[in-house]
């Protein structure tokens, strides 16, 4: 039966892959590499950097476009954007469920790359559950370094507080209300969880930072009335400069 690696990379850097990523690099016979076109370039190639590096002679490349997501509102139409992401993965379930019958031998291993970990605010497992609703494989999945862990890392520090609960939630979530928890990890936000959380005067402290495990990272920390404008210019800053950006970032209460 067809098998399908599922291997977490963290930023791209090979110093930061697990040895269990490098190995399953290496087990490949292709890799199935789907390109957002968003400028992102560079982020395409590391990727195909780590797999001339650490891919098996005679491994095979196969990329293709990945199906557009049709824009969403950003407040006020959950459904709407439940709905907007269902059929993007599904669009994206139908590509790979077609790659992986047409490209990949009966017995053969395909391998999918993910920044970070596939288990953290990635869609590729659920989306491979899709197509193996129309084609029979199996997954096997090779964890990597998170955002949150390089956040930690970089700014030297634990995730919690004593005792403490950590909310996990989205840049869309901040943007319409802030959580009740005492600290909160934000991901996927655009700048607009930020700005929205400044707005209604935060009381309480930012850790934050872009492209982390990367030599371009970028780190800001400090109270959020003092550095939410800083971390704002920041972000727009790197996104013109590479035109991309990946950042994550940690609010804590005071008191």
């Amino acid at each position: 039966m067809r098998h399908v690696l599922v291997i977490g990379i963290g930023m791209g850097e090979a110093e930061g892959l697990t040895g269990h990523a490098m190995s399953a690099l290496g087990r490949a016979d292709v890799f199935f590499l789907l390109d957002k076109s968003e400028g992102a370039g560079e982020l395409v190639v590391a990727r195909q950097a780590l797999i001339v590096r650490f891919g098996k002679p005679g491994h095979r490349v196969v990329r293709a476009p990945s199906p557009p997501r049709r824009p969403a509102a950003l407040a006020g139409a959950r459904k709407d954007y439940e709905g907007a992401v269902a059929d993007w993965h599904g669009a994206r379930a139908n590509l790979l469920a077609g790659l992986i019958a047409g490209e990949l031998a009966e017995d053969g291993i395909g391998a999918i790359l993910v920044w970070g970990d596939p288990m953290l605010y990635d869609s590729t497992l659920r989306v491979l559950a899709g197509a193996r609703a129309q084609t029979d494989f199996t997954v096997e999945v090779f964890p990597g370094v998170t955002a949150l862990q390089a956040l930690c890392a970089a700014h030297a520090m634990p995730l919690n507080a004593i005792g403490e609960e950590v909310l996990l939630t989205t840049g869309r979530h901040l943007a319409a209300e802030t959580p009740d928890a005492p600290a909160f990890a934000v991901l996927l936000d655009d700048g607009t969880g930020l700005a929205a959380l400044a707005a209604r005067g935060f009381q309480g402290q930012l850790w934050w930072g872009a492209n982390l495990g990367t030599a371009g990272q970028v780190l800001h920390a400090g109270a959020c009335a003092e550095v939410a404008g800083a971390i704002a210019e920041a972000r727009a800053q790197v996104k013109a400069a590479r035109g991309w950006v990946m950042d994550v970032w940690l609010a804590r209460r005071d008191g």
